[in-house]
């Protein structure tokens, strides 16, 4: 039995953003080179990630470019969730390299690799802002981009934040302390390759938080009060089996097909979320990262549960055909098939290690009204109810 019905939801005032093109497959990476020549002669490559060089993954990938003729200018870059001065000191990098016509920005990392050559390619098209900053949501200026960037190729090497399908980054600051979004159509990567097989090397722990991300992703793009029939057909393809994919990928690293599905389980929750946005989970979850240093993944993993059961009474449909896809079997009722799903959540929360409380996270009790004032933001308004200062407080101290 299933819950899912869209037969009555007639959505005619919608937009709907995409990648250009996207390549998707077990060993498709092969092909990267060739993709690329189509539009450039040159690749500022930007990686997050130093064990794409020890595992010789980063020298495959450049190899390929040279086979199709498109040089490759490696760019140093942080490991690490991109901050503003990461950004504008790589912008600063590339530009020594005179960019221009013919080169495009070649994102190989997670999801923070990408972010970070989203932020770049804004910083290199408007180069007299002078900061990055100024173009980020309630901390700059308000500032637009308005100049087309070099064209980004993403190729994700994790399962989980969707950003090789989204047109924002989240940029950091320690000094003053925030965690903010960047967000244009122009940042919307002009190629991504989907590889499954460059997530093999991921340490278990990685494999976890970010296979969570991208399961808190399709459930609160499918519930968020700016859901279309599209961004729940997204929903509807990359969330079932995407539970016990992630238990088996955990449990073992090697198992290509499990890879496969959270690849796509991934790549589909960044396409929703992109056109429909998220909710509390992720709303708390940034400002978790700046609070307590949590990644993000972690973060709304954490949170998910809570999340779901909060929203629950007012979506109970919707959580009932979550619940049977997270599941992965019917119910006999619909309050049945919805906490299914909180249960299969919480349950794979354990097997995963993943801790349950802000506590265990360092969040100190004290703090908990600063943590709810700072989830105000953007990902917090696509919650199917509105969430009141106070209400979210309360939720917030039921999770400590």
């Amino acid at each position: 039995m299933g819950w899912l019905d869209l037969s009555g939801e007639v959505e005619v005032n919608f937009e709907l953003t995409f990648p250009r093109q996207v390549v998707f497959g077990s060993g498709r990476v092969a092909e990267l080179g060739g993709l690329i020549a189509a539009f450039a002669q040159r690749a500022f490559v930007l990686t997050g990630s130093r064990a794409l060089e020890r595992t010789g993954q980063l020298g495959r990938i450049l190899e390929r470019l040279t086979e199709a003729g498109v040089g490759a200018v490696v760019i140093d870059c942080q490991t690490r969730e991109p901050q503003v001065e990461d950004v504008n000191r790589c912008a600063e990098r590339i530009a020594g390299h005179g960019p221009g016509a013919g080169d495009c920005l070649l994102a190989v990392g997670g999801g923070s690799a990408i972010d970070l050559a989203k932020g770049v390619a804004a910083r290199l098209a408007h180069p007299e802002a002078g900061d990055i900053v100024e173009f980020l949501e309630g901390v700059g200026t308000g500032r637009r981009l308005t100049r087309e960037t070099l064209p980004l190729v993403a190729v994700p090497t994790t399962a989980g934040t969707g950003a090789e399908a989204t047109r924002n980054a989240v940029l950091s600051s320690l000094s003053p302390p925030f965690k903010k979004s960047l967000r244009s159509e122009k940042l919307l990567p002009r190629l991504v390759v989907v590889d499954p097989e460059l997530t093999l090397w991921l340490p278990a722990t990685v494999t976890a938080t970010t296979g969570l991300d991208a399961i808190t992703q399709l459930v609160e793009s499918y519930v968020s009060c700016r859901a279309t029939p599209i961004t729940r057909s997204l929903v509807a393809t990359g969330l079932p089996g995407a539970v016990p994919a992630l238990s088996r990928a955990y449990r073992e690293p090697g198992h290509l097909p499990s890879r496969e599905t959270l690849a796509r389980a991934a790549l589909l929750s960044g396409m929703a979320l992109a056109n429909s946005g998220l909710g509390l989970a992720h709303g708390v979850a940034a400002a978790l990262g700046i609070e307590a240093g949590v990644p993000h993944g972690l973060a709304c993993a954490v949170l998910l549960p809570v999340a779901m059961r909060f929203n629950r009474p007012h979506r109970p449909e919707d959580f009932a055909q979550l619940g049977e896809w997270l599941s992965g079997r019917g119910h006999e009722s619909p309050s049945a098939a919805a906490e299914a799903g909180v249960q299969a959540v919480e349950s794979l929360l354990s097997e995963l290690g993943i801790p349950r409380r802000l506590r265990e996270l360092g969040v100190a009790r004290e703090r908990l009204p600063e943590l709810a004032r700072q989830s105000r933001g953007n990902s917090l308004s696509g919650n199917p109810v509105p969430v009141e200062p106070d209400v979210l407080l309360r939720v917030l101290e039921e999770v400590w």
